[in-house]
């Protein structure tokens, strides 16, 4: 499994939103800006997110994108499965010969429950702590 730049961009995208918008909207011409990021590719992650209920959009003059719940409770997991789909190390297939099937329960399926138990256990909250953390 590879995070593509959807995965690392949304993520940085989304610290950039929870550090910056203390109740109020910020713009994605912000984000794009402090992040360098493309503002274009910005709007399809932002699209992602919000259908996937983590973020608000809010039209008009003032506004921008909100996260839709606070950051304690927004977990990596759902940021990443909401960017990246399945983020299985592997292809899930029918029946499989046996040392597949062996390497897939003894391996695999391994990876991806402490990927997954990672990323469950971690906030976005968390990460704002430890960047605070490394900042000072």
């Amino acid at each position: 499994m590879k995070i593509s730049t959807k995965g690392r961009y949304g993520l940085r995208a989304l610290i950039d939103l929870a550090l910056h918008s203390r109740g109020t909207c910020v713009s994605l011409s912000d984000i794009s800006a402090r992040q360098e990021l493309s503002l274009n590719y910005l709007e399809s992650i932002f699209a992602y997110l919000k259908k996937s209920g983590l973020v608000i959009g809010v039209a008009g003059a003032q506004g921008g994108y909100l996260l839709a719940k606070p950051a304690e409770q927004i977990t990596l997991l759902e940021v990443l499965t909401a960017l990246e789909g399945d983020l299985s190390v592997y292809d899930h297939i029918g029946a499989e010969p046996p040392i597949r099937a062996f390497l897939n329960r003894n391996v695999w399926d391994a990876i991806d429950r402490s990927i997954t138990d990672v990323l469950k256990n971690t906030s976005l909250a968390d990460l704002l702590e430890e960047l605070h953390t490394d900042a000072t």
